[in-house]
């Protein structure tokens, strides 16, 4: 290992590695297979990038990178561009000269690290050249798109079995951020990966403050917290992604937050490819960029200082909202998920999932992960603690969750569930058919609409039974009953609600409801709606001459990013600038301690750095 930390620090800049990196590097190194789960931000990333280098100079070959999106191919290549490591991609995006250069590069043993999209690894083509390379080892990365219990499913990952086949003696390392046990056994088993070995690192992310709110005016909410905990004293504002079910509402927020004075664009699978390519370039190399998205956007992405993620819309499952709140962050700092969650997305994602044209089986599992997501919405406990239970993971409140900052107050419900439970009884026996929930509250709270009276609703015992309750009240209580299972959605009924199995002994007083207190509404401004807690600025905690020290180095980062050609924080994360500016080294030697600083930028910036320093 004394090899591998002597790359650490020239290379990456870092005195130590943390968690099971150092087991995993060792174990690959030595040429075994492994599986390894680590959250985003956890340092995957160096599991394979030190093991390629140790294995390149010990003359066993190049490493080669399986990655499914181009911008992150592009990131990590430009990154350890920048560290002195000989790395390439072969992309579409290379004209053919540029990809034959690469190709005699490979050949010629002058490529450290290869990055490869999976379908061109699998084309005749490419594992011909790979026969006449000396491969050192294989890292598949994103590896839970094998997978079709997965939320990113992606065909060609299923191919990759192959290099097993292929490469028998070829050490592989399959790395992913999110997998349950389901999709690492199914991981394991497509890629053939039997024999390896399985790191699983803690799925925490305590950087990140997760905040779950009722959705009501779901913009204006959004802006509230932005506006709350992300603008920035020269009147900018933090990066951040705001995902979207729908292109529409993608199209439509971006338009509304830019009319209100966010930086905001827009991106999904259905725009136009040259402008969508412009704005994800615009996100990775720009500052105080918001990118409003669907899921099409997000996989893959190696921006470190995202500080925000807020959902619109809810995810289909605990995996995905893991995922996609974990693209926060990444650089270890304060960052925030926020997400506006109401009755209607419940509805909207089971009819999403009975109208697919899965078998039963895969709607079974959709539907118990979307369970488990609406189980993380409506609990009145930590928000982490149950996040990684869901990932069999146990621990302890958080403190830094919006149920541990504010802690909800609980009631017992079982009065009001078992009207809402009758109601649901009532009305379908009266009519033969089943409601949904605006209709059977209108009946709780005695509104004798046109509606009502036809289905002559206004004739049963429920009818204004729960009049002292509100509309978002009893809206609060029939999602709760939902989550609970008290409550099912009809397949294909719109909305319509049904009997769960646990509803009868709760109708008979066998069993109590506990349910979560609904919060009062905000005013106009949804300023309540919107705030999350105290800010989570990284900078608030600066004193004055640290605060100068960071924005003349932001400065100087944004201006050489610039030259480059790369993003800023290829040049160097917010994390390294904060402690640049904290420490404010004197000297090469001080600097060559400050964390993220490698042999060739020190080289290449050192000066540059003192420089900007010493005018501050």
């Amino acid at each position: 290992m004394s090899r591998a930390l002597a790359i650490l620090k020239e290379v990456f800049g870092y005195h130590a590695f943390r968690g099971t990196q150092a087991e995993i590097i060792d174990h690959v190194a030595d040429g075994g297979d492994c599986l390894v789960l680590m959250p985003t931000g956890g340092g995957k990333s160096l599991c394979y990038q030190i093991p390629a280098l140790l294995r390149q100079q010990a003359g066993l070959g190049v490493g080669v990178v399986v990655s499914p999106l181009i911008a992150l191919m592009q990131d990590q290549v430009a990154a350890l561009t920048e560290a002195g490591v000989r790395a390439a991609v072969l992309n579409s995006t290379l004209s053919s000269s540029e990809a034959s250069a690469v190709e005699r590069d490979l050949l010629a043993g002058r490529v450290d690290v290869l990055y490869v999209a999976p379908e061109r690894l699998m084309t005749p083509r490419f594992l011909d050249l790979l026969d006449r390379t000396r491969v050192g080892l294989f890292a598949i990365d994103e590896a839970h798109c094998v997978s079709q219990w997965g939320h990113d499913f992606r065909p060609e990952y299923i191919q990759l079995s192959v290099l097993h086949e292929r490469f028998p003696n070829v050490p592989r390392i399959a790395l992913t951020a999110t997998a349950d046990a389901l999709t690492r056994n199914e991981i394991i088993e497509r890629l053939a990966l039997d024999d390896a070995r399985v790191f699983i690192s803690s799925f925490d992310r305590p950087n990140i403050r997760y905040r779950i709110v009722e959705k009501d005016n779901a913009r204006q909410q959004l802006l509230a917290f932005i506006k709350a905990e992300h603008m920035n004293g020269d009147g900018g504002h933090d990066s951040g992604i705001v995902y979207c079910l729908s292109r529409k509402k993608v199209e439509d927020t971006a338009q509304w937050l830019t009319s209100h004075g966010i930086n905001a664009l827009g991106y999904h699978a259905g725009m136009d490819a040259q402008v969508r390519q412009h704005h994800q370039a615009r996100f990775r190399e720009e500052e105080g960029i918001v990118m409003v998205a669907t899921i099409a956007f997000g996989m893959g992405i190696d921006k470190p200082d995202v500080r925000f993620v807020a959902h619109l819309d809810l995810p289909k499952s605990m995996e995905g909202y893991y995922q996609e709140t974990g693209r926060a962050g990444r650089d270890g700092l304060p960052a925030n998920a926020w997400m506006a969650y109401g009755l209607g997305d419940v509805v909207q994602q089971k009819r999403m999932i009975d109208e697919s044209e899965a078998d039963e089986a895969h709607k079974r599992v959709s539907s118990s992960k979307l369970d488990a997501l609406l189980g993380l919405c409506e609990t009145a406990g930590c928000r982490r603690v149950r996040i990684l239970a869901y990932f069999e993971e146990s621990a302890g409140p958080c403190g830094n969750c919006d149920t541990c900052l504010e802690p909800p107050a609980t009631w017992d419900g079982t009065r009001e569930a078992q009207m809402a439970l009758s109601c649901v009884y009532r009305t379908a026996q009266a009519s033969r058919v089943h409601f949904g929930s605006t209709h059977l509250i209108d009946v709780l709270r005695g509104n004798a609409s046109e509606k009502i009276r036809q289905w002559s609703h206004d004739k049963v015992s429920t009818f204004g039974i729960g009049k002292d309750l509100s509309v978002a009240e009893w809206h609060a209580i029939f999602r709760q009953l939902i989550a609970h299972g008290l409550l099912v959605i009809d397949h294909g009924g719109h909305g319509a609600l049904l009997l769960g199995d646990p509803a009868r002994a709760v109708l008979k007083g066998e069993q109590s409801v506990t349910l979560r207190r609904q919060v009062s509404k905000p005013g106009k401004s949804g300023e309540r709606a919107g705030r999350g807690g105290p800010r989570t600025d990284h900078t608030a905690t600066m004193d004055a001459d640290t605060l100068s020290n960071w924005e003349a180095l932001r400065a100087w980062r944004t201006s050489t990013a610039k030259s480059h050609g790369v993003p800023a924080y290829v040049i160097f994360h917010d994390a390294t600038l904060a402690e640049l500016a904290r420490s404010a080294p004197a000297s090469l030697d001080e600097l060559a301690e400050v964390p993220g600083i490698g042999a060739s930028k020190l080289e290449r910036y050192g000066e540059e750095i003192l420089e900007a320093l010493r005018e501050v």
